[in-house]
């Protein structure tokens, strides 16, 4: 076997570039991948990546090819070091409409023709982080931190396994992966089902205006019609139908931070939850949080444990992101929690959140950050249908969003198979075979 340094096999890299924001003569229009990006490209989702204008020379030199390998040189933390990486699968370029580049705090890596392939490569990197092997080459600062790259890939060498073998734990490894992104896909595709239902319903009155005109509604059982009304109240809204707001027919609630130096408040049987925490989801739904509190910890929230079920909605930086938490959860100050009532389900809350995030938006104020305040949020409108309709809509979405719930629960388990595959593959401790025995049963 052979260890060829990393500088040895690539054919090319460069460090990223970040361009302007508006667009101007000579600047190409590029998506450009952070470092914050970098779980959700994995995913296939590349909802958050920003478009920014760069000079045509870097981009001519600085756009992303099938295969390449970002990698983070800046940004990372104590906790969470520098030196993550991305594999860009040639389906991604099919599906973003400009071309790619990454930030200046990343660079990409393009492996030349050898005995090493890009996706190896790929994992063999993300063996090196999860294990910490590379945190000696990270340096953090007072400012930014940041990853010794040149030292780095002139000092780490990378095993040269058969090609074969090459290939069958990057195929291992990928399929885990694919069943997570297709699992992905299909819960996404489940709630824009549930949300254009709750549009339907709660929103543009569909059904009510399809019985005004004497039709039936669209998609809909006659059982189900019958719910609805066929006439709109002097309100504009569906007749036996109230306005009312948020705030009333939802228990809001915030959440504290206790003191972060403090043993006796943290690592005990409570979850703790933050919006950074909420913003790496990448789904609707949280199962578990970075950290947990003891009682005593809990003690210094007021607002204690939320049960089961309860909307969780960043209102602090990172603004806007959603979630129905499986388990009781404490909360930071950073979040507006939204507890079931006898008057709107956790389903109900979670798609009032997603169509009203625009409202909910624009009522963020702040001279230091941007939030949004529970005094702000609770008078927002809502409204509110008879009970019938509501456990007709609940029976249904919840049906879909428990679905979700249990892709989600999979796609996590499927996550910890591979994080315990990866380094027994790279380290030998396991063959192959047995892993593709642990893998045909998942996947």
């Amino acid at each position: 076997m052979s260890f060829p340094l990393l500088s040895d096999i690539l054919e090319f890299t460069r460090d990223g570039e970040w361009g302007k924001g508006e667009p101007a003569d000579g600047l190409v229009k590029m998506g450009v991948i952070r470092g914050t990006d970098f779980s959700k490209i994995r995913r296939g989702d590349f909802s958050t990546i920003p478009v920014r204008y760069i000079p045509k020379k870097a981009a001519d030199r600085k756009t992303l090819r099938p295969r390449d390998i970002l990698f983070e040189t800046a940004g990372g933390t104590k906790d969470q070091p520098t030196g993550r990486s991305v594999f860009l699968k040639r389906e991604f370029f099919d599906e973003y409409p400009y071309p790619l580049t990454c930030a200046s705090f990343s660079r990409f890596l393009r492996v030349g023709k050898g005995p090493i392939t890009p996706e190896y490569l790929f994992w063999y990197l993300q063996f090196l982080w999860s294990e910490r092997l590379i945190y000696q080459y990270h340096i953090q600062h007072t400012g930014v931190a940041r990853f010794q790259y040149t030292q780095f890939a002139s000092e780490q060498t990378i095993p040269v396994l058969e090609s074969a073998n090459q290939d069958a734990i990057s195929g291992l490894l990928g399929a885990l992966d694919d069943k997570i992104e297709l699992n992905r896909r299909m819960s996404a595709t489940l709630e824009e089902m549930a949300q254009a239902l709750y549009r339907s319903w709660f929103v543009d009155f569909d059904p009510v205006h399809a019985r005004a005109l004497g039709q039936p509604p669209a998609h809909m059982d006659a059982t189900t019609a019958a719910l609805f009304p066929d006439s709109f109240g002097p309100g504009g809204l569906p007749k036996g139908w109230e306005m009312s707001t948020i705030g009333e027919v939802a228990e809001t609630v915030g959440g504290a931070t206790p003191k972060t130096k403090e043993p006796a408040f943290w690592d005990g049987p409570h979850r703790w939850a933050t919006p950074r925490g909420l913003s790496k989801l990448g789904q609707p739904i949280l199962f578990e949080t970075d950290r947990t509190l003891t009682d005593a910890g809990l003690a210094k929230v007021s607002s204690g444990l939320s049960p089961a079920g309860t909307v969780l909605l960043s209102s602090r930086a990172p603004i806007g992101y959603v979630a129905i938490a499986q388990n009781p959860v404490a909360v930071n100050q950073g979040f507006i929690a939204l507890r079931e009532t006898d008057r709107i389900s956790s389903v109900e809350a979670y798609f009032w959140v997603q169509s009203n995030l625009d409202a909910i938006l624009a009522n963020a104020n702040g001279s230091t950050f941007q939030e949004i305040s529970k005094k702000n949020f609770r008078p927002l409108p809502c409204v509110v249908a008879p009970d019938p309709v509501r456990s007709a809509f609940r029976d249904l979405a919840g049906t879909w969003f428990d679905r979700v719930a249990g892709l989600c629960a999979e796609s996590a388990n499927l996550a910890a198979l591979r994080d315990t595959l990866l380094p027994r593959l790279m380290s030998g401790e396991l063959r192959i075979r047995e892993a593709e025995k642990q893998v045909e049963e998942v996947v």
